[in-house]
Parts: structure tokens; C-alpha cells; sequence
């Protein structure tokens, strides 16, 4: 069982991930803007960070800067969800220090619960 942070203000995507990843069998946190999701990081200390790019309060861009920045949570792997897929906004968030990148419009959510594994070390 893995500990998995959701950040994501789209309240349908955010309960459809969450109880999918809860099924699975992970220990599952949400939250709904950067402020939150930046705290969640710090106090929750999840495996595997979920994280929307264009959110109220604190945008992903900067979540993914301030995480990757600090020592204690700079190791934990980030994989953006967002409804941007231009090039320019995945080479940005990669360049950030992203593990992956999925456009929410492409994404099944099954196949992201198998990636699961991938990213979270055993």
C-alpha cells in the first residue's frame, strides 16, 4: 500500500482518482489548490504526488518547484494531470523536475493506477 497525494481543484476528477487509488488498496490524500497541496506534502509525507497544473491559490508549476526544492521532499516522485498538452507546458514541468506528464483529456484512470507501481519504490 502506497501513500498518494491527489492535488486537484476538478472535484469530479479528484473523487473518480481517489476512490479508484482507495480500491487499489493506497492510503490516499486530496487536495484542492497548491496552498493545500503544498502543506499535504510536507505533513503527509506521500510516495506518489498526483498534481494539476492550473489550480487556485498556488498553481502546479509552483508546488512542483517549492517540493522539488526542499530536502524532504525533493526525492518524491510528481506526475502531473492537466489539460494543457502542448509541448512547451511538459518540457516546463518535466524541466521542473516532474516523473511524468498525462493529459487529463488522454487518460484513463485504470491505466494510471497500473503506472502506480512504476513510480512509488518499493
Amino acid at each position: 500500500m502506497s501513500k498518494i497525494l491527489v492535488v486537484e481543484d476538478e472535484a469530479f476528477l479528484l473523487q473518480a482518482l481517489s476512490d479508484k487509488l482507495k480500491k487499489a488498496g493506497h492510503n490516499v490524500e486530496t487536495a484542492v489548490d497548491g496552498v493545500q497541496g503544498m502543506e499535504k506534502i510536507k505533513s503527509f509525507k506521500p510516495e506518489l504526488v498526483f498534481l494539476d497544473l492550473l489550480m487556485p491559490n498556488k498553481d502546479g508549476y509552483a508546488v512542483l518547484e517549492e517540493a522539488k526544492s526542499m530536502d524532504e521532499t525533493k526525492d518524491i516522485p510528481i506526475v502531473i494531470l492537466s489539460n494543457f498538452g502542448d509541448e512547451k507546458e511538459i518540457k516546463k514541468a518535466k524541466d521542473l523536475g516532474a516523473r511524468d506528464y498525462y493529459v487529463k483529456a488522454n487518460l484513463k484512470l485504470s491505466e494510471l493506477v497500473t503506472k502506480i507501481e512504476d513510480y512509488v519504490k518499493k
